[in-house]
C-alpha cells in the first residue's frame, strides 16, 4: 500500500480512528489532567490528524523535513513547545504521536490481511513516518525546555543581584552564593545602570554571602570595582571574614586599591561619612 492508499483508508474511518487514537492516549497512563483537559487534546488530536492526512495525501518521501510535511511540522512544534512551559515531561509529549501506531495498525492488519508481505512493507512505512515525527517532536520539545531553562537561569541572575539604594547616593549590592564570569557580567550591569540611575558617589558590595574568594573571584571583584569607578562611584567591599582575609593573604591577592570592611554595618558608617554624612545617637526621650 501506497502512502495515498494508506491516506484513504485513513479518510475512510477518520472520525472513529480519532476517537481510538484519543482513546489509546487517554489510557496510555501519560495523560496529564492536571495540565492537560480532555477537550484540549482532542483539539490537539484533531488539527495533527488532519495535517496528517494532507501530507500523506501529498504522496511524497514521509520526513518531516518534505515540504509536503510542513503543517505537520507546525502543529508538532506548537504542541511541544505549549507542553514543554505546561511542564509535560519529554516521554509524555512523545507518547502524542506514538500513541497513533495502534489504531493505524489495526486498520493496517484488516485491510491488508490477505497479503502478509504488502503488510509487512505497510507497517514499516507506517512505523517509519510516526517514529521520525515522535522524534522531531523531542527536538522541538528539548529546545523549548533549553530555552526555558536559560531564560529562568537569567532570570535567577537578576534576582540574585539586587542593587539596592541604602542612602543618597550610596547604593548597596549583597552578594549570595559563587561568582563567574556570566554572574560577573550581570552584577556590573546592575551596578552601573543603579549607579547612574540614582546618581550614587558610594557603592558597597558585600560578599558575607560568598562561600570562598580565590584568585578568580578576586579578580571579578576588582572588574566591578573598577567599572563603578568609571561611573564616579568610589567602591566599599565588605564582608571580609577572617577566611577569607587570610585565604586572599595566601593567594597574594593585592586588594589594596580597594576600601574594604569587615561587615555591612562598618561599610555603610563609613559610606555615610564620605558622602557628607554624620550619624549620632538620638538623645532618649
Amino acid at each position: 500500500m501506497s502512502i495515498p492508499n494508506l491516506s484513504r483508508l485513513l479518510q475512510n474511518d477518520a472520525d472513529r480512528l480519532v476517537q481510538e487514537w484519543l482513546t489509546a492516549q487517554l489510557d496510555a497512563g501519560t495523560f496529564r489532567r492536571d495540565l492537560l483537559s480532555e477537550g484540549d487534546l482532542r483539539r490537539d488530536s484533531q488539527a495533527f490528524f488532519t495535517a496528517f492526512l494532507q501530507a500523506l495525501e501529498a504522496g511524497t518521501t514521509p520526513t518531516p523535513e518534505g515540504p509536503a510535511w510542513e503543517e505537520v511540522r507546525a502543529v508538532l512544534g506548537s504542541l511541544s513547545k505549549t507542553r514543554a512551559a505546561q511542564g509535560f515531561t519529554a516521554s509524555e509529549v512523545a507518547t502524542f504521536v506514538l500513541s497513533l501506531k495502534q489504531p493505524l495498525f489495526r486498520r493496517l492488519f484488516t485491510a491488508m490481511s490477505s497479503s502478509p508481505e504488502q503488510l509487512q512493507e505497510d507497517l514499516w512505512t507506517t512505523t517509519v513516518v510516526l517514529d521520525q515525527l515522535g522524534l522531531y517532536t523531542l527536538e522541538i520539545y528539548q529546545r523549548s525546555r533549553e530555552d526555558i531553562i536559560l531564560r529562568q537561569r537569567q532570570e535567577l541572575l537578576e534576582l540574585s543581584t539586587p542593587v539596592v539604594k541604602v542612602w543618597q547616593g550610596i547604593v548597596a549590592l549583597p552578594l549570595i552564593g559563587t561568582l563567574d564570569s556570566e554572574r560577573t557580567q550581570v552584577v556590573m550591569e546592575s551596578l552601573l545602570e543603579r549607579i547612574v540611575e540614582t546618581e550614587s558617589t558610594v557603592a558597597i558590595i558585600d560578599i558575607t554571602g560568598v562561600p570562598t574568594v580565590d584568585t578568580l573571584v578576586a579578580q571579578h571583584l576588582l572588574r566591578a570595582v573598577a567599572a563603578a569607578r568609571l561611573m564616579g562611584a568610589e567602591c566599599i567591599i565588605s564582608g571580609i571574614r577572617p577566611q577569607i582575609a587570610q585565604t586572599i593573604v595566601h593567594l597574594g591577592i593585592d586588594l589594596s586599591s580597594v576600601t574594604t570592611k569587615a561587615n555591612f554595618a562598618d561599610a555603610i558608617s563609613l559610606a555615610l561619612t564620605r558622602s557628607g554624612f554624620q550619624v549620632t545617637r538620638a538623645r532618649p526621650q
